[in-house]
């Protein structure tokens, strides 16, 4: 890969995220495996910048993001933001205004982007999941939204998920909070990811495959049937997928076997840094997953 994270082509450096290329493939890489890639106030500002370097770069055709560490992306980082009161408001102006920059649909990305979610997916992480293209998920990798466990009412993330997802098991993670988890497997039999990975290990190479496939046609191409198929599926009237249990191919697991529980239960202590609870953030629930939000 090339034009890393510390001297990118713009001359921004990145401090929180990787940001490189590999031939057509712009790679944005959420970079705290310490803090579960937790966003602080850092990351929230990088990832602006971050989308929009990738999206205007002429030689890259597909965005693929994913994480470094365990997790894949485990929302904000409630315990730095509470000491960063100007970020804080900052973040809560744009949550209640709709105004939020995190994801490439938020910023307007015109090019194919593919969320390739290895580990934990929690809170404000599901974002990620909602608003991108295609979405490969490692074979371990785990999806919830903790917002009701800390008091906190689950809105922009599970209405995305909703858009393009079938409304009950949504309504489930989000219900259940901390005390369930959505595994890549069931994920992939409702069609909240369209692939899963195994061994977690293939999840990068896998991602790279398809960018690269996608790359083959024309970028202007791309650009505007994806912005046709978004247009779709935003515009009122427009049926969701259906409830209930798959059916036919769906209904298998691509790995595995087929009597895997539907979701894991959480049994390990919440030992997130401890902040006062805000109605735009919450945290994750194993033991070493970092609170997360919007």
């Amino acid at each position: 890969m090339t034009a890393a994270t510390t001297g990118t082509t713009s001359g921004r450096r990145y401090t929180r995220l990787v940001v490189e290329r590999e031939g057509p493939i712009g790679w944005l890489v959420f970079d705290r495996p310490d803090r579960r890639n937790a966003m602080d106030a850092a990351m929230l500002a990088e990832l602006e910048y971050a989308w929009r370097e990738l999206d205007d770069d002429p030689d890259v055709r597909v965005i693929v993001n994913t994480g470094n560490g365990p997790a894949f992306q485990t929302g904000l980082d409630v315990g730095q933001l509470a000491r960063d009161p100007a970020a804080l408001r900052e973040q809560s102006r744009r949550t209640k205004r709709s105004e939020l920059r995190l994801t490439g649909h938020h910023n307007k990305v015109a090019k194919p982007v593919v969320a390739a979610v290895n580990g934990v997916c929690a809170g404000g992480g599901l974002h990620f999941v909602a608003d991108a293209d295609l979405v490969l998920a490692a074979s371990d990798a785990e999806f919830l939204d903790p917002h009701v466990t800390v008091g906190q009412v689950s809105a922009s993330e599970a209405i995305g998920l909703v858009r393009r997802n079938a409304f009950e098991p949504v309504m489930r993670m989000v219900l259940t909070g901390r005390h369930e988890r959505l595994s890549a497997r069931r994920a992939y039999q409702l069609g909240m990811v369209g692939e899963v990975v195994d061994p977690p290990e293939r999840l990068r190479d896998a991602a790279r495959e398809l960018a690269l496939a996608i790359a083959r046609n024309p970028p202007d191409r791309l650009a505007a049937a994806k912005a046709a198929l978004w247009r779709a599926l935003e515009r009122p009237g427009v049926p969701r997928p259906p409830t209930g249990p798959p059916t036919g191919a769906m209904a298998v697991p691509p790995t595995g076997s087929t009597t895997e529980p539907v979701t894991q239960p959480v049994t390990q202590p919440l030992t997130a840094p401890q902040a006062e609870p805000r109605a735009d953030d919450s945290r994750d629930t194993r033991k070493g997953d970092e609170g997360t939000t919007r």
